[in-house]
């Protein structure tokens, strides 16, 4: 039965036209998504093309650099926020900017599965993902694994706690609650 719900969500991702490692369209971005170092941008300036960029990435120390604005933190702030930024540093060069500023890639936020899954690795948060989601990117299970006793550790405020998802449950339409969204840096653990 385990095998059929997984195929049966592959078969849906596949339908829907996304593959396992796609990242989703910009505007599935919520608005209170957070801009992260490796995140890919693009920033338009309307009537601008020689200040737009099409793909940027976030360098380490958090900013990208622009024409004529030179560097500017995006690291930590919400696209809108750094489209804020950007419009009032372009008021200086540009009369009445429209800046508009797109993530192309989310590689700032992930999380990690270990252990008996087909294939264990990271994989990105590009949009909200629940665990059994999460299983299903990583191919399903292998047959040794023990399905009843999943756990998920997630570090919070210097607090690690630990969250259980019996497979076998969910499958059966029990305890759906396990099923939880997962949030960037969350270990799942297939013993």
């Amino acid at each position: 039965m385990k095998f059929y719900l997984l195929a049966l969500i592959l078969i849906l991702a596949n339908c829907a036209g996304i593959s396992a490692n796609q990242q989703p369209p910009a505007n599935a971005v919520p608005g209170d998504f957070v801009i992260g170092v490796e995140d890919v941008l693009a920033v338009s300036v309307w009537r601008e093309p020689e200040v737009s960029v099409k793909e940027i990435m976030v360098r380490p120390d958090g900013k990208i650099s622009l024409p004529l604005v030179s560097d500017i933190q995006a690291s930590g702030l919400t696209p809108r926020q750094l489209q804020d930024r950007i419009t009032e540093k372009l008021k200086e060069y540009v009369s009445s900017p429209n800046v508009t500023v797109v993530v192309l890639k989310i590689s700032s936020q992930s999380v990690s599965i270990v252990g008996q899954v087909t294939r264990p690795g990271v994989y990105f948060l590009g949009s909200p993902m629940t665990v059994l989601e999460l299983l299903a990117k990583a191919g399903g299970f292998r047959e040794e694994a023990n399905t009843k006793k999943i756990s998920i550790v997630r570090e919070e405020n210097g607090k690690t706690s630990r969250f259980l998802f019996n497979y076998k449950d969910v499958s059966k339409g029990q305890n759906f609650q396990q099923n939880i969204s997962l949030k960037n840096g969350d270990v799942v653990i297939v013993p």
